[in-house]
């Protein structure tokens, strides 16, 4: 039976109700600091703690509950009978029900500027050990994290005048969900100018969804974002219209808009199954997705489109006659929201911040284990030019373009380009040679006059003969083969000009 609670909380939404709720109940409270103060203005008798523990509060708050006769109350098994003989030779009641919610250590440390002091202030230790202390000994005691578990309590202390065990068990695993992503966030944020890939790696995430399934429809999934690196990612975004966002949308959204990010100008990215299948830039994001489009109109269908500018009701209606699973952009004008109301499935994403980077690890699963790296934000060491031939200012200009994009297709990637649009895209080959031939196989444009870029390094001078036999001028790769030479003296005999950028993109 539910007879003595213990009430401290930082969030003090619906406490004053259900507090009164409790005592109309016959439970006595116990109380401390602010928690204590609001109560008794409220009329609800709360006890201090410290008239219990007969020990004052002190260090300004820091010591309060870290006590014998609080934790003795909290942690005796009701039925062992040596701990309620310990009880009542210490004069211990127990304590059955505990309400506890922790210092803002998470909303300190998302303003800007916080002082280190400031954060270690909003360390909570009296709150985890309580929580810990009551979760631990879930079989006879109550313990409450989250407001939202107020009303079902009340509702089964109403009726039976205790919790059900299936409810103490799933308060106390919240707790430690909750006490463990509290200390994640704690040990992150001491760790982070220190060491990003400590000896003992902790991580936590905040669920944003449920998702219908997963890369299948056989597979369960969630979404879930990082906390405190939200701008310009996904997570960020608001969904004006369409479908709940799948998985595999979530996916290939991501990958749209990490290649988007290279860009400054008027760009648009079209993404297929992770995979850069149209990128264009221009004078306007009209242009833009109009050469996006023109450079793959198959595969566009059913694919993601990313850009870094307003979608105004002219390029609506042009990608409103294309089966789109999600378009992202910064702004819409109100004639493209009106536009795409006669698409009602497709999912509009808003993105203010969407040219907004940062630095983060990349993480995968593989079985057994994780492999973490730094995120990959650099594009080349060098623009090293090894050929008898130089690139044109424009052959510059789009073997940069061209570059930015094969660092996002995955490997083995080639990428064509012209005059700032992609013309042919070949990923995700065991064999470089074999990726070009399929780009050259399945190019809706004319290669003529295109440069070509490389995601690592040319092992054999098959990619260049072949390149040069569909009119490509100039070619961008990391270099570092044994057999760059022979690379080299194919494009000098084909009147090529090449340039080594010193820097591999693999992506698997």
């Amino acid at each position: 039976m539910i007879k003595r609670a213990l009430i401290s909380v930082s969030d003090k939404s619906g406490i004053v109700e259900f507090a009164t709720k409790l005592s109309q109940l016959g439970v006595e409270i116990l109380s401390t600091g602010g928690t204590a103060k609001l109560l008794r203005e409220e009329g609800i008798n709360a006890i201090d703690v410290s008239s219990v523990t007969g020990f004052p509060e002190c260090l300004d708050g820091r010591v309060k509950t870290l006590h014998p006769v609080i934790h003795g109350g909290i942690l005796a098994i009701r039925n062992n009978q040596q701990h309620m003989e310990t009880l009542n030779e210490l004069e211990i009641t127990p304590i059955d029900l505990v309400v506890i919610n922790l210092y803002p250590f998470k909303e300190t440390i998302l303003k800007e500027d916080v002082a280190l002091e400031e954060a270690i202030e909003n360390i909570d230790i009296g709150g985890p050990t309580m929580l810990r202390s009551a979760a631990k000994n879930y079989t006879d005691v109550t313990v409450i994290i989250d407001p939202q578990d107020y009303g079902k309590v009340l509702e089964e202390i109403k009726a039976e005048g205790n919790t059900s065990y299936d409810t103490r068990y799933t308060l106390a695993l919240k707790v430690f969900q909750h006490t463990s992503h509290y200390d994640t966030l704690i040990a992150n944020y001491l760790a982070k100018e220190v060491n990003p890939f400590p000896k003992t790696l902790t991580m936590t995430y905040e669920k944003v969804q449920d998702l219908r399934y997963g890369e299948n429809p056989h597979q369960r999934a969630a979404f879930y974002k990082e906390f405190g690196k939200e701008v310009g990612s996904l997570v960020e975004g608001k969904q004006l219209q369409g479908k709940e966002l799948s998985f595999n949308n979530i996916n290939d959204a991501n990958g749209a808009l990490e290649l988007l990010k290279e860009f400054d100008l008027p760009t648009v990215v079209a993404v297929k199954h992770t995979n850069p299948c149209g990128v264009a830039s221009a004078d306007s994001i009209l242009n833009a997705y109009k050469k996006a489009y023109e450079a793959d109109p198959q595969s566009i269908f059913g694919g993601i489109i990313a850009t870094n500018g307003t979608i105004d009701g002219e390029t609506a209606n042009l990608m409103k006659d294309v089966f789109l699973e999600v378009i992202i952009a910064p702004s819409f004008t109100e004639e493209a929201l009106e536009v795409f109301k006669a698409k009602k499935n497709v999912r509009l994403i808003q993105l203010e911040n969407i040219k907004a980077n940062h630095d983060s690890l990349e993480i995968k699963k593989v079985l057994g284990g994780i492999l973490v790296q730094e995120k990959n934000n650099s594009l080349m060491d060098k623009f090293e030019v090894v050929t008898e031939k130089s690139p044109s200012q424009k052959e510059k200009e789009d073997l940069e373009f061209a570059f930015k994009v094969v660092k996002h297709v995955k490997s083995n990637g080639v990428v064509l380009v012209k005059d700032q649009q992609t013309v042919a895209i070949g990923p995700g080959q065991v064999s470089r040679i074999w990726a070009l031939e399929n780009s050259i196989t399945n190019a809706k444009l004319d290669l003529k006059g295109s440069v070509l870029a490389s995601d690592a390094f040319f092992p054999f001078s098959d990619c260049v003969e072949a390149a040069a036999k569909v009119g490509v001028t100039a070619i961008i790769q990391p270099g570092g083969s044994m057999k760059d030479t022979d690379s080299i003296k194919a494009c000098n005999e084909a009147g090529l000009a090449m340039v080594f950028s010193g820097m591999r993109h693999f992506k698997h």
